[in-house]
Order: C-alpha cells, then structure tokens, then sequence
C-alpha cells in the first residue's frame, strides 16, 4: 500500500490540482552523475542537460539541487522542471551550468527533499544580471552584456566586452528572395524577374524567468521589405532563441524559420545573419580576418598585410601581425615600409562560399566595384569567421554544420572602414535560388482512381495542390563568441570544434533506465548469450551503415541534412531518390525511435548526434507548422512534403521526446510539441483515408471526425502524454483527451482490432467507427497500425498510470491485440469471427508478442516473440549482414560506395526496434533457445 501521503498526491494530481503542497515525508537525497558526451571538452562555456527521476521521490516545491564536480567542488546551478509523473513529483529536470575553463570529467547532481520555497537554485556567485525596461532586455553575463531590442528591424542592438568595448552592434536578419527563376540558362532576360530584399521586423521580446546561470532571450518577427514599400508582403517568420551563460562570452542562437511563401512565386535566394563590427581608431594593420577552413585550419590574414613585402618591416612585426597581436609602433619598422603603408593595399571584403559538401571558394577585394582576387578553397569548411582589431577587440560567428548544411557562406565587408561587417548566410545568394516547386506536372492523375493506380508504379501518393512546402520550417544552431583582442588561432580552432560538436552531459544508461523516465521497452546491451552478442553486432552494423551512407551518399544540403533515404536500387548502385515514394524516408516505420533507444541503451556519441539530427530535421521539414494541415506530416517521396499522405504518423511527437528530455528541455522542440496538441482538429479538414474510404463519411470542421486507432490516435495520445507530463497550461485538457479516448478504445467491442473509431471534437470522446455505429464489432487490422511508436506510447501509458487508475478494459484491449496481430488464422477467426487477412512486418510485431508474453508471464508467449523475430519476415539470420564496397571502372555509379542491397530502412527500423524491445521484454530466453 502507497503511503498516505502518495496517494493523496495521486488523487490531487488526477483532480487536477496542485500536488505541491504535499511533502513526502520518507524521501531521501539522491544524486545522478552526468559526464561529457565522447571527449571531454577543453572548455566549457556553458551547458544545458537533462535528468531523470524515480517516480514519486520528489516534488518541486520541497526539492532542492546542487551540483559539484569530480573533485568535489560546488558549482552554481540552475534548475527547473520539464516532465512530472502523474502524481505531480518531478519525472525530468533541466539543469544549466555556468561556462568554466576548469572542466570536470563529471558533474554530480544531487536533489535534497526539504522544505523550501522554489526548486530553483539561485545561489549563483557567478551573477547573470537581466534588466529589462520597455524598449530592451539588456543581460550581463560577467563577461559580456548584450542588448535586445524589443521593436525594429535590430534583434542584436549591441556586445559589450567586461572591458567595455562594443565589439558587435546592429545584429539583424537579412533575406533575399526573387519572383521567378531562369529554367534555362538560354533563357536568361527574356523573363522577366523581380528581386527584394528583407530585413527583420521584431513582434515581440521575451526573457526567461531563470537568469541564475542561463538566461534564454525569444525574439518573434517576420521579414519585411527593406525598403518600406509594399513590394512584397511580410513573411517567413521566424524564431530567435539567444542563450547566455554566466562567466560566459559566447552567445547561443537557435533560428527558427517556417515558409509561408507561395513556392511558384517566391524564390529564396539568401538567408543570413548580420552584424556590425566597430573598428574605429584601428589601424589597418591591426585589423584582423580569420575564416575557419578544414580540420582546424584558419584564413589567417590582416586587412593591411605588411608581410611578403619587397622590404622588411623586421621580424618582431611580421610576427606580431601574423599572431594577431597589435603590431610594435610604427616608428620602430624599418623605414623603407613605414614610410610607404599608403601604397599597401587594405583589404576590405573577403567571402568563402560553401556551395556543395565537398568544396568551398574563398575570395577577396579591397572594396566595392574592383575585381575580387581568387583566395586558394578547400574542400569542407568548418563555419566560423572574425573579424576585429588587436586593440579593441572583435566578434566570430559561426554556424552549426556549415558544409553540411549547404549551400553556405561567411561574408566580411568594409573591414578597412570605421565599421566592418559579418554576414552569416543560412542560404548563401551566390547558389542557385531555393527552388520548392513541385518536382513534376502531375502527370494527368486527374482522380483518385488514377492516383491509387500510380501508387502501384512509383510508389508515390500524388494529389494536385498537396506538393506544397507551405508551413514547413528549418531550425539552425548559430553561434557567436565576443573578444577583447583578437584571439590566437588556437583559441578559434578550438571554437569551430566547439561550434560544430557542442559538449553534451548526459547520464548514464543505467541510471535513465533505473529511473523508468523513457519507458520500460529497452534494457541496456545484451551479452549474455551468443545469440544476443550476434543481434547486438547487427545493430551496430545497421547503425554505421546508415551514418556511412549519409556521407558516402551526400545526404547533406539546407533542407535535406537530417534525413536518408527508403529505398535501394540495385541496378543503378544508388538509392531510389527519383522514384516516387521510395526517397526520402520521412521518419517511416519510425527509425527516429529505433536510433534514440539505440542511444539509451548504449550512450554512444555518434548515435546521439546522429538522432539529434534526424530530431532537427524530421520535425521540422517533414511537419507543417501553419495552416489547415499544421501537425501533421508527409509521408515518405522526393521531396519532403511532395507526397499527398498528410498524416500524424509522420509528425508523432513522441520521436522527439527523447531529446527533449535528455536536453534539458529544448525549447524550440518544446515548441514544436505544443503545436501539436491540435493535429486532432486537422481531422475535421482532411480525411487521411480519403482515397480508400467506402463507408460514406467525409470530415466536417468541429464535429465528429474519424480517426484511426494505431497510426492516428498513437501520435495524438504521444503528445497528449507529453503535455501531462510536462504540465504546460493546457495539460488538463490533454489529460481529458488521452482518457476519454482510452476509454473509447476499452469500450469497443473489438478494442484495437476494430481499426478506428469516431472522434468527438467538442467533447473529445471516442466511439465506435462510421461502418459499425451500434458497435457490433469490426475487424480492421493493418500492418502499420503499431510501428509508428503505438508499441512505445501505449506501454508508456500503462506503467504511467498503473494497473489502479488505468481506464478499465484499456489494458486488456491492447493485450488483446498483441497477441493476435501474429497469432494463426485460425485463432484470429476463433476469437473475432474472421481472420485479419494477408499482412506483413511480422518481425517488427515480434515485439508485440513479447510485451504480451511478459505481461501474462506465458513463456509459450515469449518463445513464439522470438520465433517471429526469427523466422517471419523482415532481416533474417540467412542474410549477409554483411556490407559490400563497389567500384571499378565503368560501373553505374559516380564512385566508390558501401551497399548493402539486402535491406531497406523499413527493414532496419523494425528489426532494430524489434530487437531491442524483444532483448528487454524476454531477452532471458535467448540462451536456450
């Protein structure tokens, strides 16, 4: 029996009120460790990260943190809530840690229930200090104090350095687009063809409530034309997220984009960030250019150079200027070259353009209207630029995957006047203009007929006016560092590794699990029998397989990076990027989860990074974001949105739960969470089974609407879970939603295996579907109804809230179906009066099985999971698991590749969650079978 204390918590918390006030009195301290993703950095400038916590241990207001390193010294720490379990004690929390040179191996968090008055740690020596009035934020980290305008076109209004000297001012947006674009070079000025130019126009300023040793500054806008005429319309707005950490010089931002252009008119042809640089009373020989190139190396020039001159200024300037420090007074050079510097040229504009992942142009000019001089490139820049002087200090900017994200670029310009400035382009305006037009006519699939009859060829669920990129976003991670002086270049070398590879805490495997936080489905690695290191070496195989194909395939580019493709074509040694819905995948059959359990449950950082990229991409350009189809998804194609299959499955909240949570709560994937508690409305606009529906029902906008109980409503429950947990403010009306629906599930007749169901909009109930209104009983079962995170979601539901306060039958119904999906023809017709027909994905439902098998403790169960996970369908033990390199001369190929043309990502991504859920539900078995 729960202690009284608990279960009055529990009942508060299912009333919906607070559950604060209630102290667990028999709670003990206890702490977590954290470590550093992979390396430990050389310096830290400031972290964020997640922690999990037993369920019912502590509550926020009688908990407090504190942390201390590996040698035991106290840090300052700022705390804060992000997940809850049901009985309002802390599930998550984010935790942030001042910037330090001093870098522990590990950091121990420790929570301490006792009374207090906020969970939040305040006892910060370190002094993050935020002022606010009506025109501006101003926040001081110690270390530098920038402002933030709350109107105009100036998101940046200035750096400040603890000196005193302004190294960066006037930070704003710039974007460029055009109306039309040139469909053949042969063509060029006989269309006609519109350019503008943007700035940004700010909406609104927000400053986080925690400032102790992070403070999170929001800036929302659009871009306006930059001529204040009415040329063009305001749009894509945006999204600016400025974080700064106490003791800290740099500055986080996090650049929230959604198009909401038509892609037929509105051409983008440059997306950058800008800033000014002050550098009056500079000489020129003291102004300093760095541009980060391959591994490390640097562009390391003066705006005035005084070496590989015909005379020598001496050896203590040449070196001086080449480690960019102010250079001896010009009187003690040899006078042949001080007596000469106006006949040196100053170099005013340089530019790197990174236009393709595997080369990047660097280019110079003394200024505007001369020639630009041809700067020797490379192959893969790293991102970061600076520009500033020896004496009053200077600014670098970077971004986050640069050549990855191509097409890039780094602009500095009037480098030799009063004021220089840095462009960052997000999309640079020397490549072609981003095109997002529908990649073919349609073909004539005039209806419906003609579209299924296509499906059947290209795979390609095509319908005219649903290959729009309207709504789509693109989230980046920008990056600025402020100087006194200009830095050595071992300092900017070790922030463009920095830039590129942030330091992440994280806790270990074993501590996530034994807290429960992220579900009960995964265990860690299994080694305990020959049959289990043998799965664990496939997957290890499966997960470097596709890291190596992103590279080897050139998965990269603005839009694309984050995602791979579904298919292979043998024939063309090449992945079917050209056929219809075999492209890109689109989070189909759900590899996002495969890969984050595939991190829990091994801690490695190249999994991580290799997520956390699918989590950047997947929710944002796979995801509309604003319109009559915002929160849903598209279905795997050629392009990310060109498929017609707009569908929940796709946009499933809980493939981004995972990094939420062990980030500390992000909040721009915060953001995205919470757009999605309305996807259930999208059901009143667009019927996902519109082409195949025979029973007669069509959508209507507020009303009952139908919805399908695996693909559908798991999605939904995902982010009606996610609300509960993280108690945002419409938390009670997510908690209605998720049981009200639950029950609707339990009180059909045939629970899951009924396939769908009508959905209430006002009420928020569900009932039985359109064909079967008396609920007799119908039988509907597909083979994507549980691999689009249904498994994940409804096991999380049922350890959330327990065998006691569970929806009645909910249970049962879902265990039901479990059991049947694979079982024989014969039972399926036993128990529901005819059988499910011809299905697949056997292997991947394994897991099923074994849920039910360890549910009801049936060994007979257990033994028929791994028989399925064997012996069906999907990657079998007969198959290679092997990787093969061609090349060769006269091959149909561009070059030399690994393939492995004995699987496809569904294959992969059900396989892998198959294996890691069955190794955690009946692992044990797997010895003697």
């Amino acid at each position: 029996m729960a202690p009284l204390a608990v279960r009055l918590v529990r009942i508060l918390a299912l009333l919906g009120e607070t559950v604060n006030a209630v102290h667990i009195t028999n709670s003990s301290s206890s702490s977590a460790t954290v470590h550093w993703l992979g390396t430990k950095p050389e310096v830290n400038l400031g972290a964020t990260f997640g922690l999990p916590w037993p369920r019912g241990k502590f509550f926020p207001e009688y908990t407090a943190f504190s942390a201390s390193d590996s040698r035991g010294q106290n840090l300052d720490l700022q705390s804060w809530a992000t997940g809850y379990w049901p009985d309002g004690s802390l599930k998550w929390t984010g935790h942030a840690i001042p910037a330090s040179h001093a870098v522990s191996e590990a950091y121990t968090i420790k929570a301490t229930s006792r009374p207090s008055s906020s969970s939040r740690s305040r006892n910060s020596s370190s002094g993050i200090i935020v002022s606010e009035t009506p025109q501006q934020v101003k926040v001081n980290t110690g270390q530098i104090s920038v402002s933030f305008p709350k109107s105009g076109d100036i998101v940046i209004g200035g750096i400040e350095t603890a000196a005193g000297k302004t190294v960066g001012k006037n930070g704003r947006l710039v974007l460029q687009s055009q109306d039309a674009v040139f469909d053949s070079p042969d063509v060029r000025g006989e269309t006609p063809v519109s350019y503008f130019n943007f700035q940004s126009r700010i909406s609104n300023v927000t400053v986080s409530d925690l400032t102790s040793v992070r403070t999170l500054v929001t800036v929302r806008g659009t871009h306006s034309p930059a001529d204040g005429s009415a040329s063009h319309s305001d749009w894509l707005p945006f999204v600016l997220r400025f974080y700064l950490y106490a003791n800290s010089s740099a500055i986080k931002l996090v650049h929230s984009l959604v198009f909401d252009g038509n892609a037929t008119t509105d051409f983008v042809t440059g997306i950058g960030v800008r800033l000014d640089i002050p550098l009056e009373g500079e000489e020129q020989y003291n102004r300093h250019v760095r541009i980060a190139g391959v591994n490390g190396g640097l562009l390391n020039e003066a705006v005035q150079g005084i070496t590989g001159l015909r005379r020598d200024p001496g050896s203590a300037v040449r070196t001086a200027q080449v480690e960019g420090k102010e250079l001896p007074d010009i009187s003690t050079w040899d006078t042949r070259v001080s007596s000469r510097t106006q006949w040196i040229p100053t170099w005013a504009d340089y530019g790197l353009s990174q236009l393709s992942p595997d080369g990047f142009t660097l280019r110079k000019r003394t200024k505007a209207g001369q020639s630009w001089l041809n700067i020797p490139g490379g192959t893969r820049a790293e991102g970061l630029a600076y520009l500033g002087g020896a004496t009053v200090g200077g600014l670098a900017v970077g971004l986050r995957d640069f050549w990855k994200r191509y097409p890039t670029g780094l602009d500095i310009s009037n480098a030799s006047s009063n004021t220089g400035t840095i462009t960052l382009w997000l999309y640079s305006p020397l490549a072609q203009p981003l095109d997002l037009r529908p990649y073919h006519n349609g073909l004539g699939e005039d209806g419906y007929a003609d579209q299924l009859d296509a499906l059947e060829i290209t795979y390609e669920d095509y319908e005219p006016g649903f290959d729009t990129p309207y709504g789509i976003a693109r989230t980046s991670e920008i990056s600025f560092y402020a100087f006194d002086k200009t830095p050595s270049r071992e300092t900017l070398s070790l922030l463009t590794g920095y830039l590129n590879n942030p330091p992440v805490l994280v806790t270990s495997p074993e501590h996530i699990k034994e807290s429960g936080a992220l579900g009960t489905y995964w265990d860690l690695p299994d080694n305990s029998s020959e049959a289990a290191r043998t799965i664990e070496s496939h997957l290890d195989l499966l997960a470097k397989f596709y890291q190596g194909q992103v590279e080897q395939r050139r998965w990269y580019g603005f839009l694309d990076y984050g995602d791979f493709m579904h298919t292979y074509d043998a024939d063309r040694h090449t992945w079917r990027y050209d056929v219809g819905g075999y492209a890109w995948d689109n989070s189909e059959l759900s590899p996002d989860l495969f890969f984050w359990l595939y991190f829990l449950r091994t801690g490695r950082e190249d999994v991580y990074r290799f997520a956390e990229a699918m989590t950047r991409h997947t929710g944002e350009v796979d995801v509309y974001h604003i319109g009559d189809w915002k929160g849903l998804g598209t279905r795997h194609g050629v392009q990310h949105w060109s498929d017609s299959a707009k569908q929940a499955r796709i946009s499933q909240p809980q493939y981004r739960k995972y990094f939420y949570y062990l980030s500390g709560g992000d909040e721009r994937v915060g953001e995205l969470l919470e757009e999605l508690l309305d996807t259930d409305k999208t059901y009143g606009v667009l019927d996902p089974n519109r082409k195949v529906r025979t029973d007669g029902w069509t959508p209507t906008p507020g009303s009952t609407v139908a919805m399908g109980l695996g693909t559908d409503w798991s999605a939904l429950a995902a982010g009606w879970l996610i609300d509960w947990e993280r108690r945002t403010p419409r938390w009670h009306e997510s908690r209605t939603k998720l049981t009200n629906t639950m029950s609707g599930i339990a009180n059909l007749t045939n629970g899951f295996v009924t396939g769908s169901g009508l959905y209430n909009l006002s009420s928020w109930t569900l009932g039985p579907p359109p064909a079967d209104p008396t609920n007799r009983g119908t039988v509907s079962v597909s083979h994507l109804s549980a691999v689009f995170g249904l498994v994940e979601v409804v096991s999380e539901l049922i350890d959330w809230f327990g065998d006691s306060d569970l929806p009645p039958g909910f249970k049962d119904a879902w265990l039901d179906y479990c059991y049947y999906f694979n079982a024989g023809k014969a039972e399926q017709k036993a128990r529901y009066g005819v059988d499910f027909g011809n299905l697949n994905l056997y292997q991947g439902h394994s897991r099923l099985t074994a849920y039910v098998g360890r549910a009801r403790r049936n060994e007979t169960l257990q033994r028929r999971a791994w028989s399925e996970f064997y012996g069906t369908d999907g990657l079998k033990p007969s198959a290679p698991w092997n990787v093969t390199r061609v090349s060769g001369k006269g091959q149909v190929l561009l070059g030399e590749v690994d393939e492995a043309s004995w699987f496809a990502t569904n294959d992969v991504a059900q396989y892998g969650l198959a294996a890691v859920e069955d190794l955690a539900f009946v692992g044990g078995l797997l010895g003697s079978l």
